[in-house]
C-alpha cells in the first residue's frame, strides 16, 4: 500500500500558506460562466484560492480578468455581479474602467502616473460557456491543462440553470480526495449505488497529467454512462447519465480545516423541470452524505495520534496521483514543508 500525505498537512496553517502560493496562485480555476458577462458593461467577482478576481466585459466586447484589489490601499473593489460603466473602490472612490484603466483618484496629484496604476490583469480563458482565471502569467494554457477534456466533453449548447454554494468543516484536500474515489460509494451512497454500477470491475478510473476521470454505467443499461472529472487543483465536473446535463465548480480552502465551494448546474434549453428535479434530489443526497464523510475524516486526521493513512493501489489510484501533484507543488516552494 502507498502512504497518504502526512496527516499534519490537513490542519497545519503553515502548509496552507505554502499551498496558496505554490498551488492556487499558479493554476487555472473556474470562476463563473459567460452568461454573467454576456453584455458589454457587465462584470462578476470571484476568487482563485485566496486571490480576489473580477471578470469584465468592457465596451470593446473583450473578456478580461483582473486582480480585484485597489492599487491605492489594497481594498477589494467589487463583490457579486452586475452591469456598470466603471468599478469604484468603496474605500476612497478610486475608479477603474472595465478595461482596467484608472479613471479617477480623488485628491491625487494630477501628475501621478495613472497609466501605471490600473488594475493588475490576470490570464482569462473560455471553455464553452465556462470562464477560467489564472493568477500565474506563465505556464500551460487552459487547453493544455484540460487535455482531452477540451474537445471530448459536450460543453456547448447547455444553459445555466442555478448555482449551489456549500461549506465544509474540512481541509480542501480531504474534499478533493473524497471526490477522487468511489470505493466508499457502496457503503456511503446507497441511493447513488442503486442506480450506478460502482463495482470495481465496472467503475473505470483514468489519470492524466492534470486531470483525473471516473466513468460508470447505469445498472442494467450499459449504454448510459456517467462521467466525473477532476481538474487540478480543485475543479469538480459531473455529467450524470441520461439527458444533457453538467455541473461544475471548485472547492477552495477557507482555512486549514474549512472549505467553501459551489457548483454551477447546466442543462439543455427547455429541459423538463421534473427530470431536473429528480436529478438534483439524487445529487443533493450524495452531497449531504459526502459532507458528513469528509467532516468525519477531518476530525480523525487532526487527532495527531497517527501520522498518515494508506491508499489501495487500484481503487484509490487517483488519490495517489493527486497527492503526488501536491507533493510536487510544495517541493518547489521557497519553504518546503517539514
Amino acid at each position: 500500500m502507498e502512504s497518504s500525505l502526512p496527516w499534519s498537512w490537513y490542519f497545519d496553517p503553515e502548509i496552507l500558506r505554502l499551498e496558496q502560493d505554490a498551488i492556487f496562485r499558479r493554476s487555472w480555476q473556474y470562476v463563473g460562466h459567460l452568461g454573467q458577462v454576456a453584455e458589454t458593461g457587465s462584470f462578476f467577482a470571484g476568487r482563485a484560492g485566496d486571490v480576489p478576481v473580477v471578470v469584465t466585459r468592457a465596451a470593446d466586447g473583450e473578456l478580461r480578468a483582473f486582480l480585484n484589489v485597489c492599487r491605492h490601499r489594497g481594498s477589494v473593489i467589487v463583490e457579486g455581479e452586475g452591469k456598470r460603466a466603471s468599478l469604484q473602490c468603496p474605500y476612497h472612490a478610486w475608479t477603474y474602467g472595465l478595461d482596467g484603466s484608472l479613471r479617477a483618484a480623488p485628491r491625487s496629484d494630477e501628475t501621478a502616473p495613472r497609466e501605471e496604476l490600473g488594475l493588475v490583469p490576470l490570464r482569462v480563458a473560455e471553455w464553452g460557456p465556462f470562464v477560467f482565471v489564472n493568477p500565474e502569467p506563465d505556464g500551460p494554457s487552459l487547453e493544455e491543462t484540460l487535455g482531452e477534456l477540451w474537445s471530448a466533453l459536450p460543453v456547448d449548447g447547455l444553459g445555466f440553470h442555478h448555482r449551489v454554494e456549500y461549506a465544509l468543516e474540512s481541509n480542501w484536500k480531504v474534499a478533493c480526495e473524497n471526490y477522487l474515489e468511489c470505493y466508499h460509494c457502496a457503503v456511503a451512497h446507497p441511493g447513488f449505488s442503486a442506480v450506478i454500477d460502482v463495482s470495481a470491475d465496472e467503475y473505470l478510473l483514468q489519470r492524466h497529467q492534470w486531470h483525473m476521470s471516473q466513468y460508470a454505467h447505469v445498472k442494467n443499461d450499459g449504454d448510459a454512462r456517467g462521467e466525473f472529472h477532476f481538474v487540478w487543483p480543485i475543479l469538480k465536473l459531473n455529467i450524470y447519465p441520461g439527458r444533457p446535463n453538467l455541473s461544475i465548480g471548485p472547492v477552495w480552502p477557507e482555512g486549514p480545516e474549512r472549505s467553501l465551494g459551489f457548483l454551477d448546474y447546466f442543462f439543455a434549453p427547455d429541459e423538463d423541470e421534473s427530470w431536473i428535479r429528480d436529478l438534483l434530489e439524487l445529487d443533493d443526497q450524495v452531497g449531504r452524505e459526502d459532507t458528513a464523510l469528509v467532516e468525519r475524516v477531518q476530525r480523525g486526521v487532526r487527532s495527531g495520534v497517527l501520522t498518515e493513512g494508506h491508499l489501495l493501489g487500484e481503487s484509490e489510484q487517483l488519490i495517489a496521483h493527486f497527492d503526488g501533484l501536491v507533493r510536487e507543488a510544495l517541493s518547489g516552494s521557497p519553504r518546503e514543508p517539514r
